[in-house]
């Protein structure tokens, strides 16, 4: 049995009907590429399409704001995406004169274009031959190869990598890069994969040895840290304060609401904590717990609890950060997720 025959034969029957298939457009590949990073295709779908609708090519991707970027990108995660892609599309227009380039050698050179994007792009686009590592390629390699080291690891990522590029070598590269990532998200599955209708079944390694629930191997992440956002969400005459998110942080250019983090649960009743609302809003001031959320990142837990300010005096020349918008151009501007649910929910209605 060959493997990159069946995973070819495999996709040709079940692979998912997708727009960014249809074309050898390497900027519309691009796009769909760096959107469906660490993003499922159902959630990303969306995205794509309205990205497409607002800049149908590089040069007006290359006009927009970030603040444009960033509010069509809201809640999506992963917000530096958003900013790389301007500063890439701004990059095609300058470097590449609106052309977006479809060799590997010169897209690896792009901000935000890392290995496996400038394969994707190079092979889907251009048929280069150059194999894809993806989470799903990685799955569907180590399981039916039987490959033990880490996929994170120094010595890992040069086997797979070894391992991938030999396997496209005589093959159609734009059908076998998406055959064996597609392969990897519909049959090879992280948890309950197909295997009792694998045409793989037979030589695959992980199977025969009992290992499909091992296989991939990973190193342990790093600690995930733990913190708490208290925003206060001040509005009087149609207008709302908010303030911009500084860089070298989560979320960073985004607006949300002035905030005071700690480093554990607060007691909002707790003198020192009164103290701080109080600097920032004024002695008199009253605050009442609206809301909590819990919001996961990669790396992060953020516990959020929002507060509602009453009788506040905010002086705006001591703390400039913060801004008084009205509520229609708040709505407008680009938010964390929890901040546009937020929004939605005790805003809006």
């Amino acid at each position: 049995m060959n493997f990159q025959n069946e995973i070819v034969k495999w996709y040709k029957i079940n692979k998912r009907e997708l727009p960014w298939r249809n074309t050898t457009d390497a900027y519309v590949i691009w796009l769909s590429e760096i959107i469906l990073q660490q993003t499922r295709v159902e959630q990303g779908l969306p995205y794509f399409n309205k990205f497409l609708a607002h800049f149908p090519t590089v040069k007006s991707f290359a006009d927009a704001t970030e603040n444009q970027v960033l509010k069509l990108w809201q809640g999506l995660g992963y917000y530096s995406r958003g900013r790389n892609m301007l500063f890439t599309a701004k990059q095609v227009m300058e470097i590449h004169n609106g052309i977006f380039p479809i060799q590997y050698e010169k897209l690896i050179q792009l901000k935000g274009i890392g290995e496996y994007t400038a394969a994707a792009i190079s092979s889907f686009s251009n048929n280069q031959s150059k194999a894809v590592l993806d989470g799903n390629v990685f799955r569907v390699l180590a399981r039916y190869f039987g490959v033990e080291e880490p996929i994170n690891s120094t010595t890992g990522k040069k086997v797979f990598s070894e391992l991938a590029q030999s396997l496209i070598e005589n093959q159609k590269p734009s059908v076998y890069n998406q055959a064996i990532m597609e392969f990897g998200a519909l049959q090879c599955k992280p948890k309950s994969p197909a295997c009792n209708i694998c045409p793989l079944q037979i030589n695959c390694y992980a199977f025969k040895h009992h290992k499909v629930d091992v296989l991939p191997i990973k190193l342990r992440k790093l600690k995930v840290r733990e913190r708490w956002f208290n925003y206060f969400v001040g509005i009087e005459n149609d207008h709302i304060l908010t303030k911009q998110r500084k860089p070298g942080d989560v979320w960073q250019h985004l607006y949300d609401f002035p905030l005071i983090e700690t480093d554990e649960k607060p007691d909002f009743e707790e003198k020192s904590f009164i103290e701080k609302v109080k600097n920032t809003f004024g002695k008199n001031v009253q605050i009442t717990p609206i809301l909590q959320k819990k919001h996961l990142l990669t790396h992060q837990i953020i516990y959020v609890q929002f507060f509602a300010l009453d009788n506040y005096i905010i002086n705006f020349n001591l703390h400039t950060d913060i801004k008084s918008v009205l509520l229609e151009d708040f709505e407008d501007l680009p938010h964390p997720k929890v901040i546009s649910d937020f929004i939605n929910l005790y805003i809006k209605n």
